[in-house]
């Protein structure tokens, strides 16, 4: 593993590695315990979890605010933390176990991030984080209409939502052109072709505040997509 982080992410700091490092043997012990990741070989984590989770650094200003939505066992979130410890990281996970581990490796990483156990849905409502983050992220399998409407309430305006996607997701685009004019937001896809696959960060720009009535009850977002 040591060697691959090495090869593939050559710019980190050693200690970047080292905490990449920790954080892969972390998630493979908790992994026999609880459903993380199908994900496990270390070429295979290496490329498709941590290098996949940096695509949207570059994007990501200094210092900025970011709330990774649905971040499960901690991508793209932990992997962005480890590489740019100067963003402001909120980890937001429904279930109870994977929140449980995200706390065990944030402070077993002395990492500096704020873990939320909450579906998206209630977290939206709440003052403290209601279009309070520079930027929302989301590796959630789940309908381009549907993300938009979990992670925009999130956003300050003109703040923006990335969505990471695997090919590009021009029909899902499309499909959502009705959530965009309810959200207020448009839409930038980003294509590149990877040693591992074919990868689309989709960008939404928030162009006004979202209105109360969004994000819906929860489980509605992804029953009754907009």
């Amino acid at each position: 593993m040591k060697e691959l982080l090495e090869k593939y992410l050559p710019k980190l700091t050693p200690l970047a590695h080292e905490q990449l490092l920790k954080y892969y043997s972390l998630l493979i012990k908790a992994n026999e315990k609880i459903n993380l990741t199908r994900i496990t070989a270390p070429l295979d984590v290496v490329q498709k979890h941590f290098l996949d989770s940096l695509l949207a650094g570059p994007y990501i200003g200094e210092g900025a605010a970011c709330i990774d939505i649905g971040t499960g066992a901690g991508f793209p979130g932990i992997p962005l933390l480890i590489a740019r410890p100067d963003i402001r990281l909120t980890l937001l996970e429904s279930q109870a176990k994977r929140a449980g581990f995200l706390k065990e490796v944030v402070d077993t990483l002395s990492l500096r991030a704020t873990i939320l156990n909450f579906r998206a849905e209630e977290a939206a409502r709440m003052p403290s984080h209601r279009e309070q983050y520079d930027f929302a992220l989301s590796r959630a399998v789940a309908k381009l209409n549907t993300l938009l409407e979990l992670t925009l309430p999130f956003v300050k305006v003109f703040g923006c939502a990335i969505c990471y996607k695997g090919q590009a997701p021009k029909e899902e685009a499309a499909l959502a052109a009705k959530a965009c004019e309810k959200l207020f937001c448009t839409l930038t896809i980003k294509e590149m072709s990877l040693e591992y696959g074919e990868r689309s960060l989709v960008f939404a720009k928030k162009q006004a505040s979202t209105p109360a009535l969004y994000p819906r009850k929860p489980a509605e977002p992804v029953h009754k997509p907009l």
